[in-house]
Parts: structure tokens; sequence; C-alpha cells
């Protein structure tokens, strides 16, 4: 593969979308895994949406939500001069969408799985919930945390159907590697897409594997 754009391109918005998942991901997990209110199943079923949904339907929605007929869309051009879909930002943004469930629920199940006798001890000692949540609870759900991460990570960068949607495939500028790889394949340079194809392929399995080195770390 001469051109390596697509693989930093890829590598970029992953990043950027695994910080984007993380931090909403983790809060969001915490709030279904010790929140009890109206509404949480509907909040829960959104979240997981990414999940089941087509990413073509997914891309869709967002296209309908960023465009620039819409209000986000409307708002972002007026504010930074230009449009939001068909940028690296808007493959950010489906990236951080397609990741986010795969943090809530694993960090979900992370955090559900701390001993909450634990957490009673911090609440008799005097500390907040946020301090509880921040010394102990974290803390002691940190393998399932950055379980959640990882597989937000490797989601992130395989995503397809939703950034080709939204961001578009312009060479040299959205195009990622997953969209090398199809567009590759489209025109016939199979040396191309089995190159694109390895190098996803590998770097999934390189987080799996660590995923299941840290879980396997004793405390």
């Amino acid at each position: 593969m001469d051109d390596w754009f697509p693989l930093l391109l890829s590598l970029r918005v992953a990043t950027m979308a695994t910080l984007v998942a993380t931090t909403l991901g983790i809060a969001l997990a915490y709030l279904l895994a010790k929140g009890r209110f109206r509404g949480r199943g509907l909040l829960e079923a959104i979240i997981t949406l990414p999940i089941v949904l087509p990413p073509t339907v997914l891309g869709f929605y967002l296209l309908t939500l960023l465009g620039v007929n819409s209000g986000i869309g409307r708002a972002w051009e007026r504010v930074f001069g230009g449009p939001l879909v068909f940028t690296e930002t808007a493959a950010v943004i489906a990236a951080s969408i397609s990741a986010l469930p795969f943090v809530v629920r694993t960090a979900r199940a992370a955090i559900e799985g701390v001993d909450s006798r634990l957490e009673a001890l911090a609440r008799v000692a005097g500390h907040s919930e946020w301090h509880v949540a921040r010394l102990v609870t974290l803390p002691l759900a940190r393998r399932g945390l950055a379980a959640g991460v990882a597989l937000g990570f490797a989601r992130a960068l395989g995503d397809f159907g939703a950034t080709i949607m939204v961001a578009g495939n312009i060479p040299g500028q959205t195009q990622t590697l997953p969209i090398a790889v199809y567009d590759a394949t489209q025109a016939g340079d199979y040396g191309t897409a089995h190159v694109g194809s390895l190098i996803l392929a590998a770097i999934a399995i390189v987080v799996l594997l660590a995923i299941s080195q840290f879980a396997d770390r004793r405390i």
C-alpha cells in the first residue's frame, strides 16, 4: 500500500472517537449501573441502537441530524464557515457513536461487579457519592473499563457504514482505511485491499490480545 493516509486518518479518528466515547460512555455506564429513574430502559435502548441498526441506517440518521439543512449543520456552518458533513470531524462523530455502546455495556458490567459493601464502607466513612465513585468504584472496575475502551477503539477504527455516509469517501481528506479497502476492492486492486485488510485485522487481534492479557492479570 503506497498511500498511508487512510491508515493515519483511521488511527487519528479512532483515537479521538475513543476519547469521546470513553468520557461519555463511562458516565453513562455509571448512571445506568447506579441510577434508578424513569426512562432508564429507554436510555439504555437508545445507547444500544448503533449495535443493532444497520450501519447505513445509522449513517442516514446522522446525515439527517448533521447535514447542511439541519439545525446543527447550519449552526456549525455559521460558526466554522463550512459544513460539518464530509469532514474529518464528521468521521469522528460517526466513529464515536459506533464505539459508544461497546464502552457503555462493558463499563456498566464492570461497575455493577464492584462489591457494594466496599462502596457502603466508603459512604460510612463520610465520602460523597462522587468520592466513592472516584476512590472505590472506578478503580475496582478498571479492568472492565479498560476492556470497554479497547473494544471502543477497535470498533471506531473499523467503522465503515456510518462513516462513509456522513464523512464521504474523499481521498486525502476523509477516506479512512476501511473505506480505502472497499475502494480498492471495487477497483480490482486486490493487493491494496489485502494489505489494508491485514492491517485492520492485525490491529484488532492486538487489541483483543491486550484485553485478554489484562483480564488474566492478578490484582
